[in-house]
C-alpha cells in the first residue's frame, strides 16, 4: 500500500525571467520552512495510505456501504485533481506562503471534521473538503522550496523530498494499521485523522514565522469555469458508476455517464477559447499536438487507473476476505513498499539512462507478472494464504512499480516545449489523480460486481477472495495496455541530468515579497 503519487518534474523557467532574489546561503529560516513543507507533504502522503488500510473498520463501526468507502478514498482523489492547477494558480497570484497557510489550516480543520464524523455522509463530505484543501497546500510546497533556496542547494533538497515521499509511503499504512489496532480513547478508526490535528496546528504556526512569501512575476490567470466543467465531468462519471450497482443500474446512472462525455466535449471547446483570448486556460490543449505527451498523459490516467483498484481491494481483500487485522495486512505490504522505493531510485540513477523507454515499458511488464503471480498465489492458497506466500509477487510488483513512477514523468515532458513544462507538469499530476478517482469508481464494477448480495457470514470470506482474483485479471489487463502506450513515448528522454528539480505548478520563476 504505497502513495500513488508520482514524483514532479524538473522545472523550467523562460530565460528571460529575472532570477528570484533568495535568502542568504547562511539563513538558517530556510531550513525551518522547508522543515514545515516538508511535514506538509509527508501529511499529504500520508493521508493517502493511512485511509486505505482502515477502510474495512471504517465500513463496520460507522455502517457505510459499499459506495460510501468508495467515496471515503475516491472523493479525496477527486477533489484534490480538480482544485490542483488552480491551487497552484492562486499561489502564484496571492502568494504562496499566504495559500500554504489556508491550505495547512483547511486540511487540519477538514481532518477534524473526518475524525468526529458521525455518519458515513459526514466523512464522504469531510474528505472532499480534506482534498479541496490538500489542493491548495501541496502545490505551493515545491514552489515555496524553489524561492527559498539557491539553485546549488535544490539538489540536497529534492533528495530529502525523495526521501519524505518514500518514507511516507512505507511509514502510512503501518501508522495506519497500529491506529486503528491500538483503538485508542475507544475511538476505532478515527485516530487516522486526529492525527493530523497537532502536527497541523503547529506547522500552521510555525509557517507564519518562518516561511518567506513569493508568487510569480507573470502568474496566470484562473480559469473557475475550467475547473467546474471538469468537477462535473468527473462527478457525472463517478457518482452514477460507484452508486450503479447497489440501485440496479438505473437509466438516469446510464444517462449522467453519457452525458459526462458531453461535458467534455463542451470543456475542450471552451479551452480552446479561453486559450485564444488571454492564454490561461486550464488545460493547455495544443500541448496534445506532442505525441509523447498525449500517449503520457494516457498513460498517467490509466496508471492511476490500475492503481485505485488494487489498493482498494488488495485491503478488502486481506482483511474482510481472509479476516486479518490491519496490523498483519499493514505489515505484509511492507515488502511492496521497498520494493518500489528502492527501484524508484536504481531506475532513476542507472536504468534511464542508460536504457530509456525500455525501463518503463518492462516495469509494465514486471508489474503485471507480479499481479499474475499473485493471482496464482491466492487460487493456490485460497483462505489459507500466509502473508510469506504473498511476499515474491508483491516485491516483484513493487519492482515493476518503481520502475514506472520515478521516470515517468520526465518521459512525458521529454519533448514538451520548454515554456509550457510547468502547465504539462501540473496537468501529469492532475490526470494521474483523476485515474485515481475513476479507478476507485471502477472498484463497483470489478470487485463488488461479482459479489452476491446477501451472503451468509461463512460465504463472505470466499466470495471476497474471488473478487479480489477477478479484479487482478483486470489490473492485469490495464498494464498490458500501458505497456503497448508506452510505444508512443520518446525512445529516450532528453531531461536526464544529476540534480533534476521538481518542477513549479506555473512557468515563472518565484519572486519574493515582503
Amino acid at each position: 500500500m504505497t502513495s500513488t503519487e508520482t514524483q514532479p518534474a524538473p522545472p523550467t523557467a523562460p530565460t528571460t525571467a529575472p532570477p528570484p532574489a533568495q535568502p542568504a546561503a547562511g539563513d538558517r529560516r530556510r531550513w525551518y520552512a522547508l522543515a514545515i513543507v516538508m511535514t506538509a507533504a509527508f501529511m499529504d502522503l500520508v493521508d493517502v495510505t493511512i485511509v486505505n488500510i482502515a477502510i474495512p473498520s471504517i465500513q463496520r463501526d460507522a455502517g457505510a456501504s459499499f459506495s460510501q468507502i468508495q467515496w471515503i478514498t475516491a472523493g479525496y482523489a477527486l477533489a484534490f485533481a480538480a482544485g490542483l492547477i488552480t491551487g497552484g494558480r492562486l499561489g502564484d497570484i496571492h502568494g504562496r506562503k499566504r495559500l500554504f497557510l489556508v491550505g495547512i489550516g483547511g486540511f487540519t480543520l477538514a481532518s477534524a471534521l473526518c475524525g468526529f464524523a458521525v455518519n458515513p455522509e459526514m466523512l464522504v463530505a469531510s474528505r472532499l473538503l480534506q482534498g479541496a484543501m490538500a489542493a491548495l497546500m501541496v502545490p505551493q510546497v515545491l514552489s515555496i522550496v524553489h524561492a527559498t533556496f539557491p539553485a546549488h542547494e535544490r539538489g540536497k533538497v529534492f533528495g530529502l523530498f525523495g526521501a519524505i515521499v518514500g518514507l511516507g509511503a512505507v511509514s502510512g499504512p503501518l501508522l495506519g494499521a497500529l491506529l486503528t489496532e491500538w483503538n485508542l480513547f475507544g475511538l476505532e478508526w478515527r485516530p487516522i485523522f486526529l492525527i493530523n490535528l497537532p502536527v497541523g496546528v503547529v506547522a500552521f504556526l510555525l509557517g507564519r514565522r518562518f516561511i518567506t512569501e513569493s508568487r510569480a512575476p507573470r502568474a496566470l490567470k484562473l480559469d473557475l469555469v475550467g475547473v467546474a466543467l471538469v468537477t462535473l465531468g468527473l462527478l457525472m462519471l463517478l457518482y452514477p458508476l460507484t452508486r450503479g450497482r447497489e440501485l440496479g443500474w438505473p437509466l438516469w446512472g446510464q444517462l449522467s455517464m453519457a452525458g459526462a462525455l458531453v461535458v467534455f466535449a463542451v470543456l475542450v471547446a471552451y479551452e480552446r477559447r479561453k486559450g485564444a483570448r488571454d492564454g490561461s486556460p486550464l488545460v493547455e490543449l495544443s500541448l496534445f499536438r506532442v505525441k509523447s505527451f498525449a500517449a503520457g498523459i494516457a498513460v498517467q490516467t490509466v496508471f492511476g487507473l490500475a492503481l485505485g483498484i488494487f489498493f482498494l481491494v488488495w485491503t478488502l481483500y486481506m482483511q474482510t476476505g481472509l479476516g486479518w487485522s490491519p496490523l498483519r495486512a499493514g505489515l505484509t505490504g511492507v515488502p511492496f513498499s521497498i520494493a518500489v522505493s528502492t527501484a524508484a531510485g536504481l531506475s532513476v540513477q542507472k536504468l534511464v539512462p542508460r536504457f530509456g523507454r525500455g525501463v518503463l515499458q518492462a516495469g509494465a511488464l514486471v508489474m503485471a507478472l507480479g499481479v499474475l503471480l499473485y493471482l496464482a498465489e491466492s487460487e493456490r492458497y485460497g483462505l489459507g494464504i500466509a502473508p510469506w506466500q504473498m511476499a515474491l509477487p508483491l516485491v516483484v510488483m513493487g519492482v515493476g512499480m518503481g520502475l514506472i513512477v520515478a521516470p515517468l514523468t520526465d518521459a512525458v515532458l521529454s519533448e514538451v516545449p520548454r515554456e509550457h513544462a510547468g502547465s504539462a507538469s501540473g496537468l501529469i499530476n492532475t490526470v494521474q489523480q483523476m485515474g485515481n478517482a475513476l479507478g476507485l469508481g471502477l472498484v463497483s464494477v470489478v470487485f463488488f460486481g461479482v459479489i452476491d448480495d446477501g451472503l451468509a457470514p461463512a460465504q463472505v470470506g470466499p466470495a471476497f477472495v474471488h473478487a479480489f482474483q477477478h479484479a487482478l485479471g483486470w489490473v492485469a489487463a490495464v498494464l498490458g495496455a500501458i505497456f503497448l502506450l508506452m510505444f508512443a513515448l520518446p525512445r529516450r528522454p532528453a531531461q536526464h541530468r544529476e540534480g533534476a528539480e521538481p518542477a513549479l505548478s506555473v512557468e515563472q520563476e518565484p519572486e519574493l515579497v515582503g
